[in-house]
């Protein structure tokens, strides 16, 4: 076997400010008496913005919840550059263009048995026949094969030149078996990461222990006591009265607020953008999705919204995914409908309030289209009880932000999921066969400037829908207490407590 390399289609990952072509009940506690504050010891204390909507599966949208507090793992990580690096596989070769194997490291599950070939495979059918399945298997067939107790041989129905980097997606972490006994996976207890998830309290809360046992070492903090916190400025607040030591995603408002050196900046893959009804309702014509497209103005959003905070948005992608480099224009785009057209079409815009700018940025574009002339109805509510509805097209437009390099750490990935007539994730309801297509000559090439080419096509064919209209490319914003260090400021927003964070 050799050792795990750099992929030929992960030239395509870095990530903002790295050079390339496409640019990771909560009261506080400590483990006894002489766990204080400084020793590196004591429980760190996070507030999330994101409480759990699926029960802590990692096949849905709580899988990320799990990355972040380093509860579970894959086969492989991204490294700072987007490159697939060795997490419970040590290393890989690839047999042919449909078959690569993986050798697994000496690792054990949060229950004390080992991580085994058995156990993996096991792992990647669950996810494999997860309802629905994982964004990060959009457009994607494979089966898993034990070979002996330490290597498992994945194959793919056609080649899959991101395989290495799609196995490091959060929705594909390896859980012990005795997690999938239930309908759903259970995570508590069954992870293989530095932090043993031990109990959670509804939406509002979660305790972790540090595993003794991981792999790699300890972890330097005992446990993790994390609350869910959906409010922004609650989030804000918990973190300026001392509560918690981490506060996730702070609304840009507090920006001005917090003290020196709390604030933490760090450029993202994420774009927010208007997903437009495709299939139900009066946004099935494209040329009022073009009006609407037309009726914004991107940069009072960037500059007024987003005090600054982020840039007026170009495509799918933001400058941090494929750096300053020319995108094609998108193409077969219908002409907007004029005034008359557009005279008091009613329609209906939803969003969440867990990111606390998006109320704010639905305000502002409602606003912007009622001059247009369109009739528009607002709703607001907590993710967890709006994903559903909008899914179903249940409203004319959605106000989201969305991480572009979540899912597999491939820009495609975002395309797969969020656009195709098969993708898991598509709020805009789009099925077009030119955007199908463009995805799918996309897919199966390998070489990095070639692929780089075909995704910005692909991008140009769903911009030219208007099933999407892209407001700003976001920056985030975390709340770190200076007395904690090593927290995981990662672009991708897959991690945020690692091993070595402590305070």
């Amino acid at each position: 076997m050799t050792r795990a390399r750099r992929h030929p289609a992960a030239a395509l990952l870095l990530i903002p400010l790295l050079a390339g072509c496409f640019a990771g009940d909560g009261s506080p506690t400590t483990d006894g008496p002489d766990a204080v504050e400084g020793s590196g010891d004591a429980r760190l204390r996070v507030a999330l913005a994101f409480p759990p909507t699926e029960n802590l599966s990692p096949h849905g949208a709580d899988a990320t919840l799990l990355s972040r507090l380093g509860v579970t793992e894959g086969l492989t990580a991204l490294d700072e550059q987007g490159v697939a690096a060795p997490a419970l596989a040590e290393s890989w070769t690839t047999e042919d263009e449909l078959n690569t194997v993986f050798t697994l490291r000496e690792a054990l599950f949060h229950t004390g048995a080992p991580v085994t070939a058995d156990a993996v495979v096991e792992a990647l059918e669950q996810a494999v026949t997860a309802e629905p399945p994982p964004a990060a298997l959009s457009g994607v067939e494979l089966t898993a094969e034990a070979i002996g107790d330490r290597e498992v041989r994945i194959t793919t129905t056609d080649p899959d030149p991101i395989l290495p980097q799609r196995l490091a997606a959060p929705h594909l972490a390896i859980l012990a078996p005795g997690a999938y006994e239930e309908d759903t996976a259970d995570p508590i207890g069954h992870g293989t990461g530095p932090f043993v998830l031990t109990s959670v309290t509804g939406s509002e809360h979660a305790s972790l222990d540090r595993f003794e046992d991981h792999w790699d070492g300890p972890a330097a903090a005992s446990g993790i006591e994390a609350r869910f916190i959906a409010d922004g400025l609650a989030r804000g607040n918990a973190l300026r009265s001392g509560e918690v030591d981490i506060a996730e995603a702070l609304p840009v408002s507090a920006a001005a607020t917090v003290e020196e050196g709390v604030l933490r900046e760090t450029p993202t893959a994420r774009t927010t953008s208007l997903l437009l009804n495709t299939a139900s309702g009066v946004l099935t014509d494209p040329e009022l999705r073009a009006a609407i497209r037309e009726a914004v103005d991107t940069t009072a959003l960037a500059e007024g919204v987003y005090e600054g905070y982020a840039d007026p948005g170009e495509g799918v992608f933001g400058p941090a995914v494929i750096g300053d480099g020319e995108r094609p224009e998108p193409v077969n785009r219908a002409e907007p409908a004029d005034a008359d057209a557009i005279d008091g079409t009613a329609i209906t815009i939803a969003t969440y309030d867990n990111r606390p700018e998006l109320p704010e940025v639905a305000q502002v574009v409602q606003q912007q289209l009622e001059a247009a002339g369109f009739t528009v109805t607002l709703e607001v509510r907590e993710y967890s009880r709006i994903e559903s509805d909008a899914l179903a097209g249940e409203f004319d437009v959605f106000v989201a932000a969305r991480n572009t390099l979540l899912d597999t750490g491939d820009p495609l990935g975002v395309l797969t999921s969020d656009y195709t007539c098969d993708g898991g994730y598509n709020p805009a309801l789009l099925c077009d066969s030119g955007v199908d297509g463009a995805v799918a000559d996309a897919a199966v090439i390998a070489d990095p400037d070639e692929r780089r080419e075909a995704i910005l096509a692909a991008e140009a064919a769903v911009l030219g829908t208007d099933a999407v209209v892209p407001l700003v490319h976001q920056r985030i914003l975390h709340g770190v207490d200076p007395a904690v260090e090593d927290v995981i400021l990662d672009p991708r927003e897959r991690a945020l407590v690692g091993r070595d964070t402590r305070r």
